[in-house]
């Protein structure tokens, strides 16, 4: 039982805000991170830093395998 609490907190804790599922979903549309910040009114800077708290918080070393895990569990 112990470990069932553990799994469900570690996918609570992996939850994407609705913010960060709208940047994922402007890297897989194919533009780049610039244009991608200028969709989302956000310098460049902050989009690579949100993008890497999110690979880290996903555990991914890339925003592609962010996008992956997105698609995967159809949020994008």
């Amino acid at each position: 039982m112990e470990q069932a609490t553990l799994a469900r907190r570690t996918t609570d804790d992996l939850r994407l805000n609705e913010e960060e599922i709208k940047l994922l979903a402007q890297i897989a549309s194919g533009v780049t991170a610039d244009v991608a910040a200028r969709k989302l009114e956000l310098s460049a800077r902050t989009l690579r830093r949100r993008l890497r708290t999110i690979c880290d918080r996903l555990e991914v070393n890339t925003p592609i395998e962010a996008v992956v895990w997105a698609a995967r569990r159809q949020l994008i």
